[in-house]
């Protein structure tokens, strides 16, 4: 009972108590309002001696994790914290798991000198995402803010609630599934060449001989993602790439517009949720009304989509469609997935491709390479798929193209940190770990870590993907050469790893063969320096303007 209690407010309990003894106990020696007297004197006494314990007592002498390897120069209250603030995000910690010997955890000191592990080996990895995944699990705090924006998906819920939401969702991403999917992705691909072949055509260079033109790619590949989404999750063309405004679509962004007051506000959400809620803050009003919309109109789609399951004869190939026939789900579980679908189905791919994009411009030669490898494989985007053709093999078999695409996705992972705590007494690697001590899983630092990756695992190097047969054809491998599965956590792994990564992947390959077979491209600015930046997701500070010239059909 006492552990469902939040501990401030049982401290708080604890000192009225006292207060309230001794009151009664020794009344002669107090002055007038001895109640007050007694618990504001208590408060203040008890506090200081447990922010004493906290701050200095336990992390040096108590802490059942302070044995561990561990950084220098942790500070009085925000411990080794500001290690988190330096970019690209989770860099610190690869800066750590280079420079601090270590046999699988790195312990640290977070705010108020709270107990943290850094997971630095596969051996580590494997334990806390497969054999010991629900015995830890996402910050509360984390979750009851996504929950006002996803409500209970698949990403927010915990334990046997997740074990049964997993079971039922994953069919909808089977290989099968994703394979009827790649015309989906491949005509909207088309679509987006289409549409940044025009602005390229309308707004030329002043005194461009080549008829080129800047573009800002991010954009347009956020455009492109929610167009995808739209149609292979919901069956729901939201036409983004042709300017038309769907209404969920404008609820959907406004609410994830990325102003200096909603930042604010989210923080405050996560960290003191029930204050922020009681503030008069135009913008708490805003959010609740927001959230309705988004559950209303998802709602009416549920329905729509019900009824044209049973009048239309067409086959309905969306994930909304799978859900449906599998009656497993309520129309409010329906409605929380399709949220988290919609918001973690758009947001990674449209990161990855534009990174992609990036270093495709720091190194021309692969960008060559691939433009003509996609050429002299795939039709045109536009042009007729002929009926034989199977363009989800075609994709999937490129070596060069999933090398480019794996490589990105190493380099640049869309969530850079994650956070797990435990939810009871476990272990890792032996190491006892008490409840409430937070686990920190840095993809970043893991992707890029040369225990696992080598001396060139800072560098963009798609060969390593890429294995030659005896008869020196070339394959994609789904390895890049590392000695464990573990030596990449884009997607996480086990139970709580992303069920859409296949859908993901298919998607990434699909728009960037696209592209790169129909434009020349450079930085519009060859002096940049891109900054990686993101709260959440990583992406370019400033976008990514590039300078674009249209190659035309092939």
């Amino acid at each position: 009972m006492a552990d469902s209690i939040p501990k401030p407010i049982l401290f708080f309990v604890a000192t009225a108590v006292e207060s309230f003894v001794i009151t009664l106990a020794v009344p002669q020696y107090l002055p007038k309002h001895p109640l007050l007297y007694v618990f504001l004197r208590l408060f203040a006494i008890q506090f200081a001696l447990v922010a004493f314990y906290k701050l200095t007592i336990y992390p040096r002498f108590v802490s059942p994790v302070r044995h561990l390897p561990h950084p220098k120069g942790a500070r009085l209250i925000v411990g080794n914290g500001l290690n988190l603030s330096k970019l690209p995000r989770g860099s610190g910690f690869l800066e750590w798991m280079r420079e601090i010997p270590n046999d699988g955890l790195i312990y640290f000191r977070g705010l108020f000198n709270s107990d943290r592990l850094l997971i630095t080996d596969p051996k580590a990895l494997s334990e806390i995402l497969v054999t010991k995944s629900y015995d830890f699990e996402k910050p509360v705090p984390l979750r009851n803010f996504l929950r006002k924006i996803l409500g209970d998906g698949l990403i927010i819920v915990e334990g046997d609630i997740h074990k049964f939401q997993r079971k039922n969702v994953s069919p909808a991403f089977s290989f099968r599934h994703i394979k009827d999917l790649y015309p989906i992705f491949w005509d909207k691909a088309s679509t987006l060449v289409q549409r940044i072949g025009q602005q390229v055509a309308e707004n030329p260079e002043p005194g461009s001989t080549e008829k080129t033109s800047v573009v800002e790619l991010n954009h347009w590949a956020n455009l492109v993602t929610m167009d995808i989404i739209g149609m292979a999750a919901m069956g729901r063309d939201f036409q983004s790439l042709r300017n038309t405004q769907d209404p969920l679509i404008q609820l959907y962004e406004e609410l994830l517009e990325p102003t200096t007051e909603k930042q604010i506000y989210f923080v405050a959400q996560v960290f003191a949720p029930t204050i922020t809620k009681y503030l008069p803050w135009k913008l708490n009003q805003r959010v609740n009304a927001i959230t309705t919309g988004l559950t209303d109109i998802c709602l009416k789609l549920v329905a729509d989509k019900k009824v044209a399951m049973k009048t239309e004869p067409a086959n309905h190939k969306d994930i909304l469609s799978l859900l449906l026939r599998s009656e497993n789900f309520s129309d409010h579980q329906l409605v929380d997935q399709m949220l988290t679908f919609l918001a973690a189905g758009h947001e990674t791919t449209s990161s990855a491709f534009t990174w992609t994009a990036y270093l495709l411009t720091q190194h021309p030669e692969i960008q060559k390479a691939l433009r003509d490898e996609v050429r002299a494989n795939l039709p045109a985007p536009g042009q007729p798929v002929p009926d034989d053709f199977d363009i989800a093999a075609v994709l999937e078999s490129l070596p060069l193209l999933n090398g480019v695409c794996n490589e990105t996705i190493r380099l640049y992972p869309t969530v850079p940190i994650t956070v797990r705590v435990a939810n009871k007494n476990t272990s890792l690697l032996g190491t006892f770990v008490p409840k409430g001590c937070q686990v920190i899983l840095c993809p970043y630092a893991i992707n890029r870590h040369p225990k696992l990756w080598g001396d060139n695992a800072d560098d963009f190097v798609p060969e390593r993907w890429i294995d030659v047969d005896e008869k020196g054809e070339r394959h994609p491998n789904a390895s890049g050469g590392a000695p464990s599965n573990y030596a990449i956590l884009t997607f996480l792994h086990g139970p709580r790893s992303c069920i859409g990564q296949g859908f993901a992947k298919a998607e990434l390959r699909a728009i960037t063969a696209a592209f790169v077979g129909s434009f020349d491209f450079a930085m519009a600015d060859p002096n940049e320096k891109v900054i990686v930046h993101g709260v959440v997701t990583t992406k370019p500070k400033n976008g990514m303007n590039l300078r674009l010239k249209y190659l035309g059909d092939w």
